[in-house]
């Protein structure tokens, strides 16, 4: 018997979280709700949840700020709604640790679609099936897609987004060559979303902050004019052990 993945909405809106907990309910999901950012904390901290739906715009303390300090302890995935349809609210969204966004209004199809894609992407079973090589280092760094972990030294653990270690993970299998920001979109996305493309360089600039990509020596990524990114380092793959 499959396993149900469960849901914490949080939003201020009573009605809101009615209607989604009743239609992700619908859908198979477990859905628990929370009326802000405190009651969102005190649901992480005794049930375990998959995945985030998180409202930008709450009274007391927001969705960005909210979801920065969840980042800080916590890689569970974050769906961000947003009733602003600017471009820059969306890349705060990101920038804040958030793995996609629905603008509001929204068609509960596209929650849906966003919803089931930052779960396939974020299982740990579909990344740890994702690739031969489970092991990869590259300078300092290992990254193992069985732990679904990033250490530095096989010893301290770097807390990376889901987000960030899907991209990472594309950037380590395509060592020293031009990865274009549609190709990393292509790659790290559903095909059902449409993510902008300051998502990549807001994403690589997170990886770059978190891995100390700031010595030229050591350099991690480097930025083609015009073209994209290459990861300049390079990796060795290994098998993981039994």
């Amino acid at each position: 018997m499959a396993i149900r993945q469960r849901i914490l909405v949080v939003d201020d809106d009573p009605q809101i979280r009615r209607l989604l907990g009743e239609y992700l309910m619908r859908h198979g999901f477990l859905v628990e709700a929370a009326e802000d950012a405190e009651a969102m904390f005190r649901q992480l901290n005794f049930t375990k949840i998959d995945l985030v739906i998180l409202d930008l715009m709450m009274p007391g303390q927001d969705g960005l700020s909210a979801c920065r300090e969840l980042r800080a302890t916590s890689k569970v995935p974050v769906l961000m709604l947003t009733a602003l349809a600017e471009s820059v609210e969306k890349t705060l969204g990101l920038e804040s640790g958030a793995d996609d966004y629905v603008g509001k209004p929204f068609a509960p199809q596209e929650l849906l679609a966003r919803v089931r894609a930052i779960l396939r992407r974020t299982t740990p079973e579909t990344v740890q099936t994702s690739s031969v090589d489970a092991v990869r280092r590259f300078g300092d760094w290992v990254l193992d897609s069985q732990l679904w972990q990033v250490r530095l030294n096989d010893d301290n653990c770097v807390q990376l987004t889901a987000a960030e270690f899907r991209l990472l993970t594309v950037f380590v299998e395509r060592p020293q060559r031009i990865l274009t920001r549609e190709y990393l979109m292509l790659a790290t996305h559903d095909e059902s979303t449409d993510s902008l493309d300051r998502s990549v360089d807001t994403l690589v600039s997170r990886l770059r902050q978190k891995l100390g990509d700031n010595a030229k020596a050591q350099r991690l990524f480097r930025t083609v004019r015009g073209g994209g990114y290459i990861f300049a380092q390079p990796v060795l793959k290994e098998e993981a052990p039994q």
